[in-house]
């Protein structure tokens, strides 16, 4: 009786932390908007101790404000810089929730893009509202397969997928330089690794070109935005989203329940995969509009801060995205305008990711921010 009681109850406790809403409000929005004035208090101690004075550290924090929002063209780099961020973010949220480690998204972007960059050369005669869906579709396909093969070694295996995401990270960009060494894949007249253009008819069309011709905001910031929906949807309106999150708050309850953990691992991995694909289309068919070696320029390690900043939620990592790419943005505008070094930034990103990760100090720094624990209950 005593195991089937304990069996009951791991069930129980599994329902109650895998149901939808029951993520704490502080958590979600309270701990990482803290998390961000600490990460630049101590941002402009670092500048201070490196012997820059006071009106520079105020003018580059002015400058990252101006470069990230003060304009139309750096609202558009903000969200330019925003979007696959939050499309490899919301993959590697997916994998949070559903227990996996997946810090493979920069592979999956790298491979993403090279199967976008194919079918958006290939096929001249298309119309562009078949051939751009296509080439999307393809990123997102190769990406999930490519992030399947680590899922399907954790549940065959046992690999971790750390391990193999590492790997796959590797063999991408191995695979990357192969790829643009081929006659059929390299640009006609260049001798470099530089891919053939995609064609017009494939490519995210940019949005303000009526407005200003050097603004870059393109088409895919609506994909982002169906992707986040959709993200949201799955997690918390489906029988599947359901299992993703009780597998990843506890396993052994969720195999007790019925849930079939190794299908569990391969789809999880698979759709996280995908998105992270889908970024890689993003930046070739809408930015780069070609592929070049280090194209994906370190973005799925970006987004495992934008996913942790988010705390792997679809709507939290929305917001650290966009804030990832007001950083971005912004600091070249800081760079600019007050001569400091754009790896401040990476400092603040990385000082962020030290708070989010360490919520108890956050709550230790500002206890008034936070509703005191209740130290008794009435029966």
């Amino acid at each position: 009786m005593s195991d089937t009681t304990n069996q009951q109850g791991l069930v129980q406790e599994l329902l109650q932390r895998a149901a939808p809403g029951r993520a704490e409000f502080e958590d979600l929005v309270i701990v990482p908007i803290f998390a961000v004035v600490v990460a630049l208090i101590v941002g402009a101690l670092i500048m201070l101790a490196t012997a820059i004075d006071l009106e520079t550290i105020g003018r580059s924090y002015l400058a990252l404000l101006q470069g990230s929002v003060g304009s139309l063209n750096a609202i558009s780099e903000t969200l330019t810089s925003a979007i696959p961020l939050v499309l490899a973010g919301l993959g590697l949220a997916l994998g949070f929730r559903a227990g996996l480690f997946n810090i493979g998204a920069e592979g999956q972007i790298v491979v993403g893009g090279i199967a976008a960059v194919i079918v958006g050369f290939s096929f001249p005669n298309l119309p562009w509202i078949i051939h751009m869906p296509m080439a999307l579709i393809a990123g997102a396909v190769a990406g999930g397969l490519y992030a399947s093969i680590a899922g399907y070694l954790r549940a065959a295996t046992g690999a971790h997928e750390v391990i193999t995401t590492i790997m796959l990270n590797l063999s991408s960009y191995l695979l990357l330089t192969y790829m643009l060494g081929l006659d059929w894949m390299q640009r006609p007249g260049r001798s470099d690794p530089v891919s053939k253009s995609v064609l017009p008819s494939a490519q995210l069309p940019r949005l303000l070109t009526d407005i200003d011709p050097n603004l870059r905001l393109h088409a895919g910031i609506f994909v982002m935005i169906a992707a986040v929906i959709l993200v949201h949807w799955l997690l918390f309106k489906t029988k599947t989203g359901f299992e993703f999150r009780a597998s990843g708050e506890n396993p052994d309850a969720a195999r007790y329940a019925g849930m079939r953990a190794s299908m569990i691992i391969v789809f999880a991995m698979g759709t996280a995969g995908a998105l992270a694909g889908l970024a890689g289309a993003n930046q070739v068919l809408g930015v780069l509009e070609r592929a070049t070696p280090g194209f994906s320029s370190g973005i799925g390690f970006n987004a495992i801060s934008v996913a942790l900043l988010g705390r792997s939620h679809p709507i939290g990592v929305l917001f650290a995205g966009l804030l990832f790419g007001a950083l971005e943005a912004g600091g070249r505008q800081m760079q600019v305008d007050a001569g400091v070094s754009i790896d401040l930034i990476s400092i603040i990103q990385a000082l962020i990711i030290v708070f989010i990760a360490a919520p108890l100090l956050v709550r230790a720094i500002f206890p008034w921010g936070f509703q005191k624990p209740e130290t008794g209950r009435k029966e």
